[in-house]
C-alpha cells in the first residue's frame, strides 16, 4: 500500500494566509507532504496585526483531534497556537493517548506585532500539559524570556534562557535569534543544556516575515516525519524558511509584514511503500 507522509497541524487560522494553519499547509505542501490539521482558534488578523481573537470550543478541538488521527495518522505534528488553558490539558490529554510521533511545538505567545496573545494562567498550562510531550520547542527570544522568566536579547542571555529551560524538560531546544541586533541571524539548537549548534544566515533587509516562526516549525516537523535526525531537520527546516524570505523579499502583500514565498520551489509529493 502506496501512502503519502502525513504531517498534522494543530494551530490557529490567519485570514490574510501568511500564518498559522494557512503557513503550515503552505510549507507542509511545498515540501512534498500532506498537511492534515485542527483549528484551535480564530484570530481575526491581517499583515498589519492581530484584532481579535475567537477561541475554539474545547471539545470541538477534541473532535477534530479524535477525527483527524483515526484517519490519517500524522507522522509528525506541529503545534502552534494554544490560546485558553483548557485548550491545553485537551491537547495534552490527546498527546497523551495517542500513538507516539515527533511533536515540534511553537509557543506562539508574542506576535510579530509585539502583541502579547496568551494569559499567564495559558503559559503554565502549557508547561504542564503540553511541553513534557514536545520533541522540539522553538520559541524565539521574547517567547524564550517568557518561559524562562528573565531577560533575552543577547546571545548569553540565550544560552542562559536556554539552560534554565532545559533543566525542567527533555526536549531539544531551537531559540529563533532574529532579533539578535546584529548583522548575522543567528539561532540556536540545544540538544541539552550547554550543549548547541548554531545555525547563522544573513540577514534580509524586508519587512515580508509574517508567519516565519510558523513555517520553520511546520518545516521541521515535515523533515522529522520524513525521518530526519532532529539536527538535520532543523538545519533544512532554517534553510528552507531563509530562501523563502528571500524569494519574497520584495514583494508587495498588504499594508505590513507581508507573507513567506512558501512556493519558491515546490517539491513533488514523497510517497512511501506501507508492508
Amino acid at each position: 500500500m502506496k501512502k503519502y507522509y502525513s504531517v498534522l497541524s494543530i494551530a490557529g487560522f490567519d485570514g490574510s494566509g501568511g500564518a498559522g494553519i494557512q503557513a503550515d499547509i503552505k510549507t507542509i505542501s511545498a515540501l512534498g507532504a500532506y498537511a492534515t490539521t485542527v483549528l484551535t482558534a480564530l484570530p481575526v488578523q491581517n499583515t498589519t496585526g492581530v484584532k481579535s481573537i475567537h477561541p475554539i470550543p474545547e471539545e470541538v478541538v477534541a473532535n477534530q483531534l479524535d477525527c483527524i488521527s483515526e484517519d490519517i495518522p500524522p507522522m509528525a505534528i506541529k503545534i502552534g497556537m494554544v490560546h485558553t488553558p483548557a485548550l491545553a490539558r485537551v491537547i495534552g490529554d490527546w498527546l497523551k493517548n495517542n500513538p507516539k510521533v515527533p511533536v515540534v511545538f511553537d509557543p506562539v505567545m508574542v506576535a510579530s506585532s509585539g502583541d502579547h496573545l496568551i494569559e499567564e494562567e495559558t503559559i503554565e498550562s502549557i508547561k504542564e500539559h503540553i511541553l513534557p510531550f514536545a520533541t522540539v520547542l522553538t520559541p524565539n527570544m521574547d517567547e524564550a524570556a517568557i518561559l524562562a522568566q528573565k531577560s533575552v536579547k543577547t546571545r548569553e542571555e540565550m544560552h542562559s534562557a536556554a539552560s534554565y529551560i532545559l533543566n525542567q524538560y527533555s526536549f531539544a531546544l531551537l531559540m529563533k535569534g532574529g532579533h539578535l541586533d546584529t548583522e548575522t541571524l543567528t539561532s540556536y539548537l540545544y540538544l541539552r543544556p550547554n550543549q548547541y549548534v548554531a545555525y547563522d544566515f544573513p540577514k534580509i533587509e524586508t519587512r515580508n516575515t509574517h508567519g516565519s516562526g510558523c513555517s520553520l516549525s511546520s518545516a521541521l516537523a515535515t523533515y522529522l516525519a520524513f525521518g530526519e535526525t532532529i539536527e538535520n531537520a532543523t538545519k533544512k527546516a532554517q534553510d528552507y524558511v531563509h530562501q523563502a524570505i528571500l524569494n519574497g523579499k520584495d514583494i508587495s502583500t498588504g499594508k505590513g509584514h507581508g507573507p513567506l514565498n512558501h512556493l519558491f520551489n515546490p517539491q513533488k509529493m514523497k510517497i512511501y511503500e506501507l508492508v
